[in-house]
């Protein structure tokens, strides 16, 4: 029997079999959480033109600097900008312009002024007329309430870098720059199968000694918070000839991924394994890891696989721990793990093995708090429900102390 494979080593091998998908070029409208495929430098300067920071009056700052609420300065207005509009000539000494957020300034300003700072009720709703002249009530600095063109971007400069995973701040920046269609990594499509005569899908009624299939939903749900387009098929007999056609149904969609769940454990039917010789190279592996001793891993007609244990847990905790740093890579996604450290409440008991204990995480003064979530059987999956994360508990130790300081892998925000 082979020995148990380290953590850090399977995972080190399964990250070097899997490569980045090729790019497609989609529309800006449909690249939410897309990752782009190449860094992306602006053709333009934003803002393109130097604009008005405020609704007010654009004026040189020097004939504001006698001003005060006691004794106004007075300009002659020349101009009425509003916003999408140019202006129409040179501001001079002792003039003014009345402006919009957003609009162009006249060549000669240096400052705006808001318009509360100024005698026109503009700024309290009424449709004012433009007046022949606006009084000051405070002096203003030099490029005051003026946005200069390139002051967020430059043309020429780097805004993402090849990676960089696109939310609404990106796309508005992109839609900014004129970048109508974008290059992204393709999504991966991730075949997830199930086998067994005791499984049923969930609208069945399971008879004795069955139960309903909750494996392939669990991880198709993993699959699309990973950024995977996630395909279940349906559950395949134990039989060698519905195994097969499973098999090959998978490998017909061309996917990208394919993950099973159950068959590679020591005793399970033969069925799973013998379809799996025959249709790529598959390696069983026995991780030094708990829950989630047996895992297999390789291709199929060069798709990589995983097959994945039967346990609801099991499946979750590899996933998490060696699937989706595989999608991540898959998917072009940079992966960071999102861990904090945290003191145990509870006395924690393991076998030896790197073992991922599910715990719900508190607050106090002193920092984080983790709390087992109780029974941390490989198939009670309401624990997974209820952990906030998974404590690590290092390899050759069988038993901790509460009050021992761990690393957590964090499943959901603490926010």
């Amino acid at each position: 029997m082979k020995p148990l494979l380290n953590v850090d080593s399977a995972l080190k091998n399964i990250l070097a079999a899997v490569r980045p998908l090729p790019s497609e070029s989609i529309s800006l409208a449909e690249t939410l959480d897309r990752v782009i495929a190449r860094d992306i430098v602006s053709p333009v300067d934003l803002p393109p033109f130097d604009n008005s920071a405020m609704d007010g009056y654009a004026i040189r700052h020097q004939d504001s600097a006698a001003a005060n609420a006691a004794n106004p300065v007075a300009l002659s207005v020349v101009m009425d900008i509003p916003a999408g509009a140019a202006p129409t000539g040179v501001l001079e000494t002792g003039q003014a312009a009345r402006i919009m957020t957003g609009a162009p300034i006249p060549p000669g300003t240096s400052a705006v002024i808001p318009v509360e700072d100024t005698d026109d009720d503009w700024y309290k709703g009424e449709a004012a007329p433009v007046p022949a002249t606006v009084r000051l009530f405070r002096a203003l600095r030099a490029d005051e309430n003026i946005r200069r063109a390139g002051e967020s971007i430059a043309a020429g400069h780097r805004i993402m870098a090849a990676g960089t995973a696109l939310g609404p701040a990106e796309i508005g920046m992109l839609a900014g720059i004129g970048c109508a269609k974008v290059d992204v990594i393709r999504q991966p499509k991730v075949v997830i199968l199930s086998s067994g005569d005791e499984l049923v899908d969930v609208h069945q009624t399971p008879a004795p000694g069955q139960i309903r299939d909750s494996n392939s939903y669990s991880v198709a749900a993993l699959v699309r918070a990973g950024g995977g387009v996630a395909i279940r098929l349906p559950i395949a007999r134990d039989s060698l000839d519905s195994v097969r056609a499973l098999y090959r149904r998978a490998l017909e969609i061309h996917p990208d991924l394919i993950i099973s769940t159950a068959g590679v454990s020591v005793g399970a039917a033969d069925f799973v394994k013998t379809v799996l010789d025959e249709l790529g190279d598959i390696d069983f592996w026995r991780i030094n890891m708990r829950p989630g001793k047996p895992l297999a891993f390789g291709s199929l007609q060069g798709i990589p696989f995983f097959g994945l244990p039967g346990n609801p847990v099991s499946a979750m905790v590899t996933f998490e721990v060696l699937a989706r740093p595989a999608l991540a890579r898959i998917s072009g996604r940079e992966f960071k793990r999102k861990t904090i450290s945290a003191v145990t409440a509870d006395a924690l008991k393991s076998d030896g093995r790197r073992s991922y204990i599910r715990v719900t995480i508190s607050r106090s003064d002193k920092g984080f708090i983790a709390h087992s979530t109780g029974i941390q059987s490989s198939g009670a999956l309401m624990s997974m429900v209820l952990a906030d994360g998974l404590a690590v508990v290092p390899e050759g130790t069988e038993f901790l102390p509460a009050g021992t300081e761990l690393t957590v892998l964090l499943l959901r925000s603490l926010d």
